[in-house]
């Protein structure tokens, strides 16, 4: 009896939780689009465009290869492969970021630049690219082209027998790669909603004003109402009265 009355009672609070937002819909939802607007203008307006360039490596090492130019085995591949990290952590080095500085002219710190590069390994493969992002489509290019004529180098000159090739050099980005104005716009409704929705329930759900004779027969459905009070300020004859609370 006990969990049956519990289960009951779970069910009128959930119905209870939908009802409220059922009635107050349509202010979520304005809520929900005024907040989306909001966002998508922020991002518009105060977010700076970011675009990206990259250039493509393939790794060259004398160790791992045959001398009678066969086929290259999975391990080769892999031993390739695993050359990647050494040369990203040379690419992202004070000496090379320094290097590409002086040759372009850039007006960037090496703790900025650095973590304007980017680079990661292509299907753990023996190519690699190399990314660098800028509020300026041409200059990421600029950057991306000065990594690929000064790594090369740098890679020869630190690691016995290795070297790199440029398979792919850096063009000018056409469209920015942030901010996402779709997901700012979408993150922004749906934070709208939830926190309206979660107000209003909250709000009704702490609302203990009796304001009716359908109250009263739905909250004590065991307690016959014996008379109802008539409000005579109602306008209109539909309207029966007004519980305050305590029943007043």
């Amino acid at each position: 009896m006990r969990n049956d009355r519990e289960n009951k009672e779970m069910e009128i609070d959930l119905g209870e939780l939908l009802r409220s937002l059922w009635n107050h819909a349509p202010v979520i939802l304005i809520i929900g689009i005024i907040c989306a607007l909001a966002l998508f203008m922020f991002a518009q307006f105060f977010i700076t465009p970011k675009y990206e360039a990259s250039t493509l490596f393939y790794v060259n090492n004398s160790n791992i290869y045959t001398t009678n130019n066969t086929a290259i085995s999975t391990g080769e591949l892999n031993a390739a492969a695993s050359l990647v990290d050494v040369y990203i952590a040379i690419l992202k080095s004070r000496s090379n970021l320094d290097q590409v500085l002086t040759q372009t002219g850039a007006s960037y710190s090496y703790e900025q630049l650095s973590r304007m590069v980017s680079a990661q390994s292509v299907n753990s493969t023996g190519l690699f690219r190399v990314t660098v992002r800028s509020r300026s489509p041409e200059e990421a290019r600029m950057l991306a082209n000065a990594i690929a004529e000064v790594l090369p180098q740098k890679i020869t000159d630190t690691v016995t027998n290795s070297s790199v090739e440029v398979v792919d050099y850096a063009v000018t980005p056409k469209s920015r790669v942030s901010p996402n104005y779709f997901k700012y716009t979408a993150v922004g409704l749906l934070a709208g909603v939830l926190l309206s929705g979660a107000l209003f329930v909250i709000r009704d759900m702490r609302d203990d004003i009796i304001r009716g004779e359908d109250y009263l027969l739905k909250a004590y459905a065991e307690v016959p109402i014996l008379g109802v009070i008539p409000d005579i300020n109602a306008k209109t004859s539909r309207n029966y009265g007004y519980y305050g609370k305590g029943g007043k």
